[in-house]
């Protein structure tokens, strides 16, 4: 799924997904009012977001030359004893939201700034640091094992200029690396800065396909991580399995908050301190709330059954209790859908009942329906039947007619053996 069609890098992204999808920006942001035109063009943002490492960070920087630039750019900017080259990933007014939303000051004098648009030899320099990366981050990870340090490299970022390298690692405690990055800036040669990170951002680092299908959240518009625990999941009438609601992260998924305000709204209209309600047949104990059909369900202390109960009777109930009154049973409710059962189709083995038989009568069938028409053409031809013309004729020449064709009288035929089985008569005689 790696993409091969990117326009702005040669060979493409080589990211999971497509550039129309934003994938090879992860935190990517469509820009809504850039084709739009302002009245007071001085009025406009100065600061213009950039993102490094395929939206991996992002920074603000401000636009001092004044240039204009687009989305997809690539600009150099002020870096760590040199310059590092970024790609424009948010321009306009929308970076005013941007900065309110993450308290940074607009007119700051400490906001580092653009260069300039980068030139042909600074995207080499960017490419041969950005190839470096997986050889150092492999030996790195050797060095970090060789002195038995508990902590894990996720990701190491190098400077285009080369002179600098951020390692992102997730450790537990704290961890004392000061031999670590003696070692590192020895082989390496370069300035090392160590920076610590949760395990939600590594998660976001690396990304991936969560069990919905899609990409992580984290790695393509979650910025901010809340903090998630097992009641959100309760709320939510969602099984307690650790497995089924961990990402890939090995924390509570993130997406447990979405739909958490809703079922909290939706939870106030059911009656408060009714985990128990006293019967007859015995204590009854709350299990669960169904939310969409405004049930509440209770088993008897020492039962088995499970009893679905709406809002109102649990209301009623409880107010009878409160005056010492123990209903005979539990009103329940029928919990179907009321939806008809779906017949299933009926299927009728015919093997067998068609025989030869029964094609041979339908070609009888076939042939005497066919001799009829025939019958009925012939039928409607110019008719040649005598009697029906001497009806039609007069009586004179209807007596000739028959005179015509009267018998004619019997010839001499030879005399006829007698036959030896039968008796002579003349002899009786």
């Amino acid at each position: 799924m790696a993409c091969g069609s990117c326009g702005t890098k040669p060979g493409g992204c080589k990211s999971n997904g497509g550039c129309s999808t934003g994938s090879c920006n992860r935190m990517n942001v469509h820009d809504w009012l850039m084709n739009l035109p302002f009245a007071d063009p001085e009025s406009s943002c100065k600061v213009v977001e950039i993102s490094f490492k395929q939206g991996s960070r992002k920074d603000f920087y401000r636009n001092t030359t004044l240039q204009y630039l687009e989305k997809g750019d690539l600009v150099t900017v002020e870096g760590v004893g040199g310059f590092d080259v970024g790609e424009v990933s948010l321009t306009g007014e929308l970076v005013r939201m941007q900065l309110k939303k993450r308290a940074v000051d607009e007119f700051s004098p400490d906001m580092k700034k653009i260069l300039r648009k980068s030139s042909d030899r600074d995207i080499e320099s960017f490419r041969i640091s950005k190839d470096r990366e997986p050889s150092v981050l492999a030996r790195s990870r050797e060095h970090a094992i060789r002195l038995k340090l508990q902590m894990k490299l996720s990701e190491v970022e190098i400077q285009a200029d080369g002179k600098k390298a951020t390692f992102f690692y997730t450790a537990d405690d704290r961890v004392d690396f000061r031999e670590l990055i003696k070692q590192y800036a020895g082989e390496f040669k370069l300035k090392v800065e160590m920076r610590q990170i949760g395990i939600r951002q590594e998660a976001a680092k690396v990304g991936g396909i969560g069990s919905c299908g899609r990409e992580l959240c984290c790695s393509t518009w979650l910025t901010d991580f809340k903090s998630v625990n097992t009641t959100a999941a309760r709320y939510q009438n969602l099984s307690i399995n650790q497995t089924k609601l961990s990402g890939q992260c090995g924390r509570l998924k993130c997406c447990l908050n979405y739909e958490l305000d809703t079922y909290l709204d939706a939870l106030q209209h059911f009656p408060d301190n009714a985990e128990t309600l006293e019967t007859a047949k015995g204590t009854a104990m709350l299990i669960k709330k169904d939310i969409f059909k405004n049930l509440m369900w209770y088993i008897i202390q020492g039962g088995a059954k499970h009893y679905p109960v709406t809002i109102q009777t649990v209301k009623e109930i409880k107010r009878l209790n409160a005056q010492g009154i123990r209903p005979e049973e539990l009103e329940t409710v029928d919990v179907t859908t009321g939806k008809p059962k779906e017949i299933e189709p009926q299927f009728v083995d015919v093997v067998g009942q068609i025989s030869l038989k029964s094609l041979e009568k339908n070609d009888r069938r076939r042939r005497e329906e066919n001799r009829r028409q025939d019958n009925r053409q012939q039928d409607n031809r110019p008719s040649f039947n005598r009697n029906q013309d001497n009806r039609n004729r007069p009586p004179q020449d209807r007596n000739q007619q028959q005179q015509r064709f009267q018998p004619r009288p019997p010839q001499n035929r030879p005399p006829q053996r007698p036959n030896p089985n039968q008796p002579n008569q003349d002899k009786k005689d």
